[in-house]
């Protein structure tokens, strides 16, 4: 009889399952928390990602993605809070959530009443993230690990990008695949804090909001983010 295969997404989910019912605290620990610019979602995060990535590797005796998930990001807290402000945008609707990360953006638009979420990242440890938080935040949301940049944007009704500008690669690949989606007629939305990489002459400001700073190396405690879309 053969073995089940124990797919890298599985490995994690069950990995970060052990980690969030591990007793104890520190810095090398996953916390249940409120995120500070939208209470109304708690997250499982690192007290300090570098710390916990540090002992997870360590243990793996292999290097481990960076764990972009386990902080909340800005562009993230501002789409997620314009999405919950304004809840006519996600209502009924067939969302995408790319990059997903800790899987905020994607639980906001399921609470404001998405008919459905698909969540999408490429690290398994991030798929698996959605999958717990979207589980203690009681909505239904659909986490995928598929790099579907390259591909049709399928038939999403709105695409939401939260902090994707970070890096050129990224941003090179991102912008046509939400160019694609907004041509086929699928409203798109990006929140941003002003990365390099931001496409600024090609996207317009929908909304603002001064966001409490939460992610590493970042020495301001506020940050000016943006919500824009594609002109």
């Amino acid at each position: 009889m053969l073995a089940p295969v124990i797919t890298p997404t599985a490995a994690a989910l069950t990995e970060l399952e052990r980690e969030t019912d591990a007793p104890g605290s520190g810095l090398d620990r996953l916390r249940l928390v409120p995120t500070p610019f939208v209470a109304e979602v708690r997250l499982y995060l690192a007290e300090d990602p570098i710390v916990w990535w540090a002992r997870l590797e360590a243990a793996a005796g292999h290097p481990l993605p960076a764990p972009y998930w386990a902080s909340v990001w800005a562009g993230g807290q501002a789409l997620a809070r314009h999405l919950l402000d304004h809840p006519e945008l996600v209502a009924g609707r067939r969302v995408l959530d790319l990059a997903a990360g800790s899987g905020l953006v994607a639980i906001a638009a399921a609470l404001g009443g998405a008919a459905r979420v698909v969540a999408n990242d490429i690290d398994p440890y991030a798929v698996a993230a959605v999958t717990l938080n979207a589980r203690v935040n009681r909505v239904a949301v659909t986490a995928t690990g598929a790099d579907l940049l390259d591909s049709d944007p399928g038939d999403a009704d709105l695409l939401l990008a939260g902090d994707v500008f970070y890096d050129s690669g990224l941003a090179g690949r991102m912008l046509p695949f939400l160019r694609r989606a907004a041509d086929r007629g699928a409203q798109v939305l990006v929140g941003d804090p002003g990365r390099d990489h931001l496409p600024r002459n090609r996207l317009d400001v929908v909304a603002s909001y001064r966001v409490p700073t939460t992610e590493p190396a970042v020495d301001t405690p506020m940050r000016h983010v943006e919500v824009l879309r594609p002109r």
